[in-house]
Order: C-alpha cells, then sequence, then structure tokens
C-alpha cells in the first residue's frame, strides 16, 4: 500500500462515521458531509492503486530489460 491508498481508506472511514453520526443527531449537512468525504477517500484510494500498479509495471519492465 502507498500513502495515497492509506490516506484514502483513511477518509472513506471518517465519511462513513460522519454518515452514520449524522444520521444520529438528524443532521443531514453532517450526513453530506459524510458522503463527500467517503467518495473522495474512494477516489484518493483508487489513484494509489492506479499508481502503485503502474510503479510495479515499470518495475517489472526493469527486471525484464536487464536479462
Amino acid at each position: 500500500m502507498n500513502r495515497d491508498e492509506i490516506e484514502g481508506k483513511a477518509k472513506e472511514i471518517k465519511g462513513k462515521i460522519k454518515q452514520g453520526v449524522g444520521k444520529q443527531v438528524d443532521d443531514p449537512n453532517m450526513q453530506d458531509e459524510g458522503v463527500a468525504d467517503e467518495t473522495a477517500g474512494k477516489a484518493q484510494d483508487m489513484l494509489g492503486r492506479g499508481r502503485r500498479k503502474v510503479g510495479e509495471a515499470v518495475e517489472d519492465i526493469g527486471k525484464n530489460l536487464k536479462r
């Protein structure tokens, strides 16, 4: 896992918590913030995964070129 994946997961969890708290205290604004945080977290996680996959592909290419 890279930094973007970790931070993305943390934002996603934070968003889910905000949504739950917003439902408990009947605060639609907090629920909306939670949805936004969760969505941003998922996007950041996917960005991190993509970066990791590209990095792994570049490493594989480098290893194959050394042969």
